[in-house]
């Protein structure tokens, strides 16, 4: 996901999720870089946290900018301190509240002006000095001399500071702080005790109506000095509300200071006690042990084998990255704040999560949820029924309990289509049929959002589909991409229909499943904006790129001309014939990189050709030659991307990780397969980079890959055999995986003949 403004917070880890895997000791977590996405702009952080947890206590690097949108970027020295919330892989940014830094002397707040990345108590650090893990982050803070430690567990985070000798130690905890300078509203500071303290905003950016509550409590007595002027970042800027507390006491060489914290969207009360119930004491090291063990359970949903160490580091980075959201957003009493923005009480046991990238996820971080770990997938599927219910439709990218109308498509129905298909049933299929044709409609009448943000969460293009059978892009922005999409969400609530015996609604969609057609220019073969008045937009140049201001979405006409996921067939049949499909899917693959326009979306990366793996609308693309009996290159391209388009490095990621999207991409192809269009339970087999991959499936039951002669130059499949039975295309079913079995496929350096 890329929006261009704004994003939220919070949310849980469920232990039971963690379904049925093998406790076999294996420290899976000593195979995750956490720094893989943290350089170029993958926007991943390496914070302490545990599996959706709501909290992510981590370092805060940058303030401002686009790599700023997880507050952290490998290519900084310094750190201002560590906030407790922030989003991982996003294209904008939000968050980065409750920021707390350890000092020593003099503790300076002047503002630093505008262009500054750093606040003035910030402290250079080394990288050589970081210590990054799944559940733990530690830092040395060169300026002050202070060991910086951090965990947590769903909701509270312990921080675990070791300063030198000094009478004049302390900590600044900056309330005001957020990442690219967000709108403060309604700030207050308390101090409880001389080792309490509490506060609370109200922000407004992405989510415009963001609340954040804290309690932190700390170990040792503290002094105080409340901060609560205005200042100005700039000479003659505008002034901004200051809200920061000055926390002063004296060390001991090498003593240890410890602080607690919770947080809540709800209040202070519930942000005390989500602390007071899952951290009773002051067992940093027992608490760091628990959510490494949190991770263990999560990573240890597949095994594989591998000779390669940075494929495994990959491999299990990526795994790591499909936990970090959708993230808790129910406080430990179960109360939270809904999409109404008021507050809720909810079941402790039912919670609700937020920050749902759906543009993204649906291609392929919740088809892989469907087998890895179905349990929370239907969970984050009541989630979004409840919060339809509360704010009048389902969400597009939901942040916060705030709908930021951003991306585009409805694509919760490929949620629930996808879920229903492979037998995961545990929501109301009635209710979710509803709210699918509630939002595929256009009706601005009861849905709960800002003003602004109304025209992009319901836009004008929904009436113009409905009404004409298109989009014209004289009426609506995006035109192109925002038909292709409703063509393939009408497909899924087609299916969601014929599943509950809806014929009329079936018919209905089915027919508007077919839209996609209407933008197929044959004289140039591209997808392309069609006017109200039936001309085609003028001029056409199918690699311009005008950023979410032309007829695509982060993307070109390259790109866009694929996504018929549905309908491959009917694709097909527009080329004219299977070869006119191959030779035009070739062309994109070899023709120029080259992009024009004043403004190209930086969101197009990670290319070979036209195809762009750094951004979503590419990501079926390569197994489009499986539909046309040239399995073979959907095998080079797939070898082609694993190998040069993901590395164990700081800049391991072509584009936004964007909340685990890339990263299944690379789970499941490194498996061996992807799911081309999630609400048709089949997978497409590409080529595989693990030796083994075992899948420990929550009903008890293990699905093996075991792929023979495998090695960087055997990137061919050349036999394909599930359960003993030789495939003779390069497709399976979902029920195969579900039921527990094996798929063998056997590698060779040459193409096999077989179609």
């Amino acid at each position: 996901m890329k929006p261009t403004t704004l994003i939220c917070t919070a949310l849980f880890l469920v232990a039971s999720s963690c379904g049925t895997q093998p406790d076999d000791g294996q420290d899976y977590a000593s195979q995750v870089n956490l720094m893989i996405g943290t350089g170029g702009h993958g926007h991943t952080h390496p914070a302490a946290m545990v599996p959706h947890g709501m909290i992510q206590p981590g370092p805060d690097t940058r303030i401002d900018g686009w790599d700023a949108c997880s507050g952290y970027h490998y290519s900084d020295s310094t750190i201002n301190g560590f906030s407790h919330t922030r989003l991982s892989g996003t294209g904008c940014a939000d968050y980065g509240d409750v920021l707390l830094m350890p000092t020593v002397g003099k503790q300076d707040i002047r503002p630093m002006g505008e262009r500054s990345q750093q606040m003035a108590y910030a402290s250079p650090f080394s990288h050589d000095d970081e210590v990054a893990e799944p559940g733990y982050y530690a830092v040395k803070l060169s300026r002050y001399g202070v060991q910086a430690e951090l965990t947590a567990t769903a909701r509270a985070a312990i921080h675990r500071y070791t300063y030198p000798a000094a009478d004049d130690a302390g900590f600044v905890l900056d309330l005001d702080y957020s990442i690219q300078y967000q709108t403060n509203e309604d700030m207050a500071l308390q101090v409880l005790s001389d080792t309490e303290i509490c506060g609370s905003k109200k922000t407004v950016y992405w989510a415009f109506d963001q609340y954040i509550y804290f309690y932190a409590k700390f170990s040792k007595p503290f002094t105080y000095r409340l901060v609560t002027d205005s200042a100005a970042r700039s000479e003659g800027g505008e002034q901004y509300a200051q809200a920061k507390a000055l926390l002063q006491f004296q060390t001991a060489d090498e003593e240890q200071v410890l602080v607690k914290v919770g947080i809540s969207a709800v209040d202070i009360d519930g942000a005390r006690r989500n602390v007071e119930s899952e951290i009773a004491d002051w067992d940093f090291d027992g608490i760091r042990a628990k959510a490494r063990a949190e991770w263990n359970r999560y990573l240890s949903k597949i095994d594989i084998e591998t000779a390669d160490d940075d494929c495994r580091k990959i491999f299990y980075t990526a795994l790591y990255h499909t936990a970090l959201q959708p993230q808790l957003f129910s406080d430990a009493d179960g109360r939270y704040r809904g999409m109404d923005l008021e507050v809720h009480q909810g079941n402790a046991e039912e919670p609700v999560y937020s920050a749902f990238s759906l543009w993204d996820t649906f291609r392929a971080y919740h088809p892989l949820l469907t087998i890895i770990d179905p349990e929370q997938n239907e969970a984050y599927l009541r989630t979004l029924l409840l919060k339809a219910k509360e704010g009048g439709v389902l969400p597009m990218w939901e942040l916060a309990g705030n709908y930021t109308g951003c991306m585009i498509g409805y694509h919760a129905a490929s949620l629930f289509a996808d879920a229903y298909a492979k037998g995961s049933r545990d929501f109301d299929v009635q209710e979710a049929l509803l709210a699918c044709r509630r939002v595929a409609e256009y009706d601005t009448i009861g849905i709960k959002c800002p003003s602004l943000v109304l025209p992009h969460l319901m836009p004008q293009a929904k009436y113009w589909k409905n009404k004409v059978g298109y989009v014209p892009c004289d009426k609506d922005g995006e035109a192109v991409a925002k038909a292709l999409e409703y063509a393939y969400d009408d497909w899924c609530i087609a299916r969601l229909a014929d599943a509950v015996g809806d014929d009329s609604a079936r018919d209905r969609y089915r027919a508007f499943a077919a839209g996609y057609r209407v933008y197929f220019d044959p004289s140039t073969r591209f997808m392309r904006g069609l006017d109200s008045h039936g001309n085609w937009r003028e001029p056409f140049n199918p690699r311009s790129s005008s950023h979410r201001s032309d007829d695509y979405c982060e993307g070109t006409a390259w790109q866009w001309i694929w996504f018929v996921p549905h309908d491959v067939d009917g694709l097909i049949d527009l080329m004219g014939s299977k070869e006119a499909f191959v030779s035009k899917l070739d062309s994109l693959f070899t023709a120029s990189s080259e992009l024009e326009g004043k403004q190209v979306s930086a969101d197009i990366s990670g290319l070979i050709g036209q195809y762009a793996h750094g951004n979503e609308p590419s990501h079926h693309i390569t197994h489009l030659y499986n539909y046309v009996g040239r399995p073979w290159r959907t095998q080079e391209l797939v070898d082609e991307v694993l190998n040069t388009l993901y590395a164990n490095a700081p800049d391991g990621l072509s584009g936004n990780e964007d909340c685990g999207q890339m990263s299944a991409w690379y789970i499941l192809n490194a498996m061996g397969f992807y799911q081309v269009c999630p609400g048709r339970p089949v997978y497409s087999i590409g080529r595989p980079v693990v030796d083994k991959a075992v899948i420990h499936l929550t009903n008890g039951k293990r699905f093996e890959i075991v792929v023979k002669n495998n090695s960087r130059e055997n990137r061919y499949v050349n036999r394909m055999v599930l359960n003993g039975k030789e495939l003779t295309t390069p497709f399976f079913s979902h029920d195969a995986i579900i039921g527990g079995g094996k798929l063998e496929l056997e590698m060779s350096n040459t193409p096999s003949a077989k179609k």
